[in-house]
């Protein structure tokens, strides 16, 4: 089977662009309430318009967050990806309690949560996308074909062993 990793990018991409549409509408909102003549502190203890310029920055930095994301995906190389027995950057793994659920990681530098859902031959295929800095890619990257997995989640360790890369 052979997943075409440009359809999951584009997919997370559309996902990633609504969500930053919606968050420059959030900015603009939370810059105007910042500078309105309503936000004017009337007294020493009127915190208004501070709270509302926190929130303008917050939401400036997280348009800034997906732009970044959304370029950072749309660079990944997938030729770069020749050894299939080595998860790397860009690799889609599958481990063995996820087979069934016909679920499969994919390793990217950004967008770490996201998931989608592709059509591959008829069969629907459900992708979480992850970094290296979160627990399963640390747990993942690096390893080959049939290699355990040890995942510590809270004082429980789950173990497994990886039966694809794509």
């Amino acid at each position: 089977m052979n997943i075409d990793k440009n359809i999951i990018i584009a997919d997370v991409s559309a996902q990633l662009q609504q969500e930053l549409t919606l968050a420059l509408l959030a900015a603009d909102n939370a810059h105007k309430a910042a500078t309105d003549d309503q936000s004017v502190a009337e007294t020493q203890y009127d915190t208004l318009a501070i709270e509302q310029s926190y929130l303008a920055e917050g939401q400036s930095r997280r348009v800034d967050e997906i732009r970044a994301a959304i370029k950072s995906l749309q660079s990944l190389k997938f030729e770069q990806v020749s050894n299939k027995t080595c998860v790397m950057m860009g690799s889609l793994v599958q481990v063995e309690q996820d087979i069934i659920k016909r679920h499969w990681f994919f390793i990217v530098p950004a967008a770490g949560g996201y998931r989608c859902q592709i059509s591959h031959q008829g069969v629907s295929i459900n992708i979480t996308l992850i970094t290296p800095q979160a627990p399963m890619g640390k747990a993942l990257l690096n390893k080959e074909l049939d290699d355990d997995v040890i995942l510590s989640v809270g004082r429980n360790n789950i173990r497994d062993f990886i039966t694809d890369i794509k």
